[in-house]
């Protein structure tokens, strides 16, 4: 998906995708919007204050998923369902995009949002939990601990978003904060009847032959006969199993064995072409420019001090 651009924005409310409904919550509760930025791949984040002696606060089913995380204060704000259980530094809310909550905030608050589509959440499923999109969704969760998704998140907002390389680097934690949501937050979607799709078997050899072919040019006709389907109906059940294209999957983990390569070391850009099945370093550069909104050396260069 292609990168958004950074943006200081003074009021969310602009925002796409339903943010307009946790900023407007949020400025009608007296609620200060410090900083906003797009992180790429359609992920936010905000960094928000309050100071009130007492009001309510009401969600109603945003559209996306939101992870909060308390930088300071927050210990006299306490969901309405859940009475007695306070807020604290360091303590997280998983609340999915569906979800509806009334909370009653006192005192001071410094928080920070991560705003996501319940896409980014689930799409890592099939590589991480061997299970498919559909069946997923975020646990409703309100003030649980998790010191190293709370740890990652202070680094996101505490970095500065007006610099290019901390922008990259926020979204990489960004990721590595939905991967280890999805593992201890994922629950099956209530109510969940998943029909059609390919079989788990045939999902797990069409996942291991693309990581093994990534290298190579693969064919939907190929796919399809490994599959023992017809294309047509290959390219059905695989966009209901995968929740993507064949060759939108096929993109998308060409692209993410790529940032892993440049993350890792100074595998020259040729090779790193190859052997993510880019025509060639130009190819390569030009496809990654498109999806991340800069150049593989570049990304490289913004991690290199996550390596020491």
């Amino acid at each position: 998906m292609k990168a958004q651009p950074s943006l200081a924005m003074p009021d969310i409310a602009d925002a796409p995708f339903g943010l307009h409904s946790v900023g407007r919550t949020l400025s009608e509760a007296n609620a200060t919007l410090e900083r906003f930025a797009w992180l790429g791949d359609q992920l936010a984040v905000a960094v928000w204050t309050r100071e009130t002696r007492e009001a309510e606060t009401i969600y109603d089913r945003p559209g996306h998923h939101t992870l909060s995380c308390y930088l300071d204060g927050g210990y006299r704000t306490e969901r309405q369902k859940l009475p007695g259980v306070y807020g604290a530094p360091s303590r997280l809310c998983a609340l999915p995009g569906d979800h509806e909550s009334r909370w009653w905030v006192r005192g001071h608050m410094h928080f920070m949002h991560l705003y996501f589509l319940p896409g980014h959440f689930t799409q890592r499923a099939i590589r991480e939990l061997d299970q498919e999109p559909r069946e997923l969704t975020l646990a409703d969760r309100t003030y649980f601990e998790d010191e190293r998704i709370a740890a990652l998140c202070q680094t996101i907002a505490y970095e500065d978003w007006a610099d290019p390389a901390a922008l990259l680097r926020s979204n990489e934690t960004a990721h590595e904060v939905l991967s280890l949501l999805l593992k201890s937050q994922g629950i099956r979607r209530p109510g969940a009847q998943v029909k059609g799709g390919l079989s788990v078997a045939t999902r797990r050899r069409m996942r291991d032959y693309v990581d093994a072919h990534l290298g190579e040019t693969m064919t939907l006709g190929e796919l399809a006969e490994i599959a023992c389907l017809s294309e047509y109906h290959f390219a059905r059940m695989f966009r209901a199993s995968f929740g993507q294209s064949p060759q939108a999957w096929i993109a998308a983990q060409r692209l993410e064995r790529a940032r892993a390569l440049l993350r890792a070391g100074d595998l020259p850009l040729a090779k790193v072409a190859a052997e993510c099945g880019y025509a060639n370093a130009s190819h390569f550069s030009h496809r990654f420019r498109d999806a991340l909104g800069v150049a593989p050396n570049a990304y490289r260069q913004a991690l290199q001090p996550q390596h020491g």
